[in-house]
């Protein structure tokens, strides 16, 4: 006799979506715009923070690493408790903090891992010692989904600049060769009325990403801002072309919803919260 058993059925859940990245106390990059991004867009934030940075819109005048050990520890209570479906990685200033990310990423096998090589705040003050640049690439690189640098960034990661439009696909095929999936290469530093993104996947896909650029001061943590989007795409199911060009819409949207707003001497932050989306539970 076969006894009849009642199927067990998933609890409902957020979409979980983990930022590896420093604070910013002025509250317009890192920890704390991926915070507002993923809220924006409907999904559960949660962090591990690399750095403690003392900043404002006029730049950062202090840095404090958070010890290896205490990162960590911070990553693994999240994962053996709550679950990650999406990671974005930000600041990472030493070696030995890409080696405990690099770790704990493959001992939890986290998915969607969006790696945002943090190097130059948007003042230009420098984020990453010299040495930790290599050991980015070697460890992190090949664990990502795809990596978002700018301009500078890239001309850091490559040792040389990125000059033109026309220079965009060679940089991204060279960027591609240092172990990466995808890039995301971000040509907003780039003079002009455009500003022309380039998505690079090494399958072949070869996307440029064009709009209209908008006058504004408030450029503070536009990077994080994307990459945290992205990563809340992903979370949510989407292929990676689809992620990246509805998180290229949500921080075009909140850089023309606060392209007016003051806040602070320097550079402001975005409008985070312009087009708030309920949190989304997934049943079954």
């Amino acid at each position: 006799m076969t006894i009849p058993t009642t199927p067990v059925l998933a609890q409902p859940r957020y979409v979980r979506v983990l930022s590896i990245a420093g604070s910013d106390s002025g509250g317009g990059a890192g920890i704390q715009a991926d915070l507002k991004t993923f809220s924006a867009l409907g999904c559960y934030g949660m962090t591990a923070i690399t750095a403690i940075t003392a900043q404002n819109t006029l730049g950062v005048t202090g840095i404090h690493g958070v010890p290896p050990d205490m990162l960590r520890a911070q990553i693994d209570a999240v994962a053996q408790d709550i679950g990650v479906d999406a990671v974005k990685i930000g600041m990472l200033a030493t070696p030995e903090v890409v080696r405990v990310v690099a770790q704990a990423i493959r001992a939890h096998r986290f998915p969607n891992v969006v790696l945002d090589p943090v190097m130059v705040a948007t003042s230009g003050d420098r984020l990453i010692a010299s040495e930790t640049v290599q050991v980015l690439v070697n460890e992190l690189f090949p664990l990502a989904t795809v990596v978002t640098p700018n301009l500078d960034e890239a001309a850091l990661l490559l040792g040389r600049e990125i000059e033109g439009i026309d220079a965009l696909d060679d940089a991204a095929q060279d960027l591609l060769a240092l172990g990466a999936p995808a890039v995301l290469l971000k040509g907003g530093h780039l003079k002009g009325e455009l500003v022309v993104d380039l998505l690079a996947m090494r399958g072949g896909l070869r996307k440029r990403l064009e709009s209209a650029r908008i006058a504004t001061h408030n450029g503070h943590g536009t990077g994080c801002t994307l990459s945290s989007a992205i990563a809340a795409f992903l979370a949510q199911g989407h292929e990676l072309p689809q992620a990246v060009e509805k998180a290229r819409a949500y921080i075009l949207g909140a850089i023309a919803a606060g392209a007016d707003v003051h806040t602070g001497q320097g550079h402001g932050p975005l409008n985070h919260g312009y087009a708030p989306v309920v949190q989304l539970v997934l049943r079954g």
